[in-house]
């Protein structure tokens, strides 16, 4: 018997929260092996382990362009089930990798396969609420959502300790397993088949269209994109900021669930003041925060040089509290005007999260020489553009379509 996503709200919130943290721990439970990796399979300098990031999410935003309007013609459940299935296969492979060309590839494909998840948690989402509510619940995904990134580094740390980096692959197995599982025999199909559209040329034609158009939409997924990056391009440079500059050892992953926490408490704090200021409102002003706080960071950078631990965390971390607050607001009030084509609307700005959000967690990445200018020169940047995307975006447009 499928869940009610209004009655069992509780159980709703955490199956969700599961399908998204496929994601998540595709990323952060490989994050302390990306050294060892890079020197057994042959990567050819330290900056190449973000690509290990960078490749796997651009498959993960690629894929979310045709799961979003294939969700929109043949449902959520089917897309999920084939999503999770094509996540199953490279994680298979990848510890047979013979070199680091072809873990990059698997990595890749694994992308095209976890796209599916993040395409379709959001799509449910938006199709069984709207506005505050969908900004509240969404909220409340992300702070258990959170959880992986505390845990995985940890458990990556231990992983590799005693045993191999191939382990973190069965662990995301075992992980798309359970998730395949649990969504077979509880999670509902929420898209009824009299809303359901076509899946031709034209019809997904006409879906995208209707979502690139909308000024306002786009003004908020780009925001988003940019300060997405930021965090993707500090994933990626990690291991290099406190293994080399800071020396952090095994403490590592501690600074990784550090991070993380700060993203939780802005969910949960969200989750309650949403409903008093609205998306938008909060959005904006933790985006300006997350701006001045970058430039005061980069200031201090640029006269003291290789900050203490203790100043590097001190603009760090209300830095990561600013992102919290701002990226799920952000979604919210992009998906808000869009719930007719939630689906393809959910594969846009996937789209242009992930695989916008690698390419400029790349160029901060590229730019890493040692020290950490480059990061916090890249932070201000993404903080004044997505500022300044969201200050050119019409909120008068937007018109809530109702929830399915």
């Amino acid at each position: 018997m499928h869940l009610n996503p209004h009655k069992n709200k509780v159980e709703f919130i955490v199956l969700i929260a599961l399908m998204m943290a496929l994601n998540a721990v595709a990323i952060d439970i490989m994050l302390p092996a990306l050294p060892i990796i890079g020197d057994e399979l042959g990567a050819k300098s330290d900056n190449d382990q973000q690509l290990m990031l960078t490749l796997y999410l651009v498959g993960f935003g690629l894929s979310q362009l045709f799961y979003g309007p294939l969700s929109d013609s043949i449902g959520r459940r089917p897309v999920v089930f084939i999503g999770t299935i094509l996540f199953l296969v490279p994680v298979a492979v990848a510890p047979f990798s013979p070199d680091y060309s072809t873990l990059l590839a698997l990595r890749f494909f694994q992308g095209l396969g976890a796209g599916a998840s993040r395409v379709i948690a959001t799509s449910i989402v938006r199709d069984r609420f709207e506005g505050r509510a969908m900004a509240e619940i969404m909220s409340l995904i992300m702070m258990i959502f959170m959880a992986m990134p505390i845990i995985a580094p940890s458990l990556g740390q231990v992983i590799i300790i005693v045993s191999t980096w191939h382990f973190t692959f069965l662990f995301m197995a075992a992980m798309a397993i359970i998730t395949l599982c649990w969504a077979y025999f509880r999670l509902p199909e929420t898209l009824p088949p009299d809303k359901r559209k076509s899946f031709s040329l034209q019809s997904v034609a006409t879906s995208f269209s209707l979502v690139l158009r909308h000024r306002y939409a786009i003004s908020q997924t780009l925001a988003n994109m940019f300060l997405l990056g930021t965090v993707l391009g500090f994933l990626g440079i990690s291991p290099l900021i406190y293994l080399n500059i800071y020396d952090l050892g095994v403490l590592y992953p501690l600074m990784i669930a550090f991070t993380a926490s700060s993203l939780a408490i802005a969910s949960l704090i969200n989750s309650r003041l949403v409903r008093k200021f609205g998306p938008e409102r909060i959005a904006i002003s933790a985006t300006l925060g997350f701006a001045i706080l970058a430039a005061l960071w980069s200031a201090t950078a640029w006269q003291i040089g290789i900050l203490p631990l203790w100043m590097f965390i001190a603009f760090h971390q209300p830095l990561m509290l600013c992102f919290g607050f701002a990226g799920t607001n952000q979604i919210t009030c992009a998906m808000q005007p869009l719930g007719k084509v939630a689906g393809t609307a959910s594969s846009t700005i996937g789209f242009f999260q992930t695989a916008g959000g690698a390419a400029v967690g790349a160029g901060i990445g590229y730019f890493y020489d040692g020290t950490i200018l480059p990061v916090t020169l890249g932070f201000t940047l993404c903080g004044v553009i997505a500022f300044t995307l969201m200050l050119l975006s019409k909120p008068k447009e937007v018109q809530a379509e109702p929830a399915n």
